[in-house]
């Protein structure tokens, strides 16, 4: 479970000593984004993701603290955001639902890439034969020198202003050569 606050986190801690089976909750490092947390515990449906913004030809698949940065992205380019909240089980349908809607899907996890959410999403969008374009973006398979959480998020590019840019540079690329395919 990737929580993408201080509330959800703790609902999915919570979600966690429900189960009766392992359950593994992904505790971010540094501060929370400050929303209120909820007294009432509530066990979140286990794989299901959650649109937080609904938008037009992009959908961000954001896992765990990067939703709110994804968020402030959505607003500027009117994309699909989504809390993806689980790594394991992926939410097919949500995945189904936003790829048959959206030309460009942008992964988004504040985790290595390769072998991550981003790679899972991947992995079922070939195994499906689903035809869309799909850009990760996340942490480099490298090791990060220590840093406050903001430094290490702004060095990785996930910050809002660096999630757009990642975008932004996908989707021009992208843009250019459909047009000089069809030129």
């Amino acid at each position: 479970m990737a929580p993408s606050d201080e509330n959800e986190c703790r609902q999915m801690l919570y979600t966690g000593f429900t189960l009766d089976l392992p359950a593994a909750v992904r505790y971010p490092r540094g501060g929370g984004a400050g929303v209120d947390v909820m007294k009432q515990m509530e066990a979140i449906t286990v794989g299901k993701a959650e649109i937080r913004r609904q938008g037009k030809r992009v959908a961000i698949l954001a896992f765990g603290s990067v939703v709110y940065p994804c968020h402030e992205v959505g607003d500027i380019i009117d994309a699909t955001v989504v809390n993806m909240r689980f790594v394991k089980p992926l939410d097919e349908s949500m995945i189904d639902e936003i790829c048959s809607n959206h030309e460009f899907v942008i992964t988004v996890e504040e985790n290595v890439i390769q072998g991550g959410a981003g790679s899972a999403v991947n992995e079922y969008i070939a195994e499906n034969d689903i035809e869309v374009k799909v850009y990760n973006c996340g942490l480099p398979d490298r090791l990060i020198p220590h840093g406050s959480q903001d430094d290490m998020l702004k060095e990785a590019g996930l910050t809002k202003d660096g999630i757009l840019d990642f975008i932004e540079s996908h989707i021009k690329l992208t843009v250019i050569e459909n047009t000089a395919k069809t030129a």
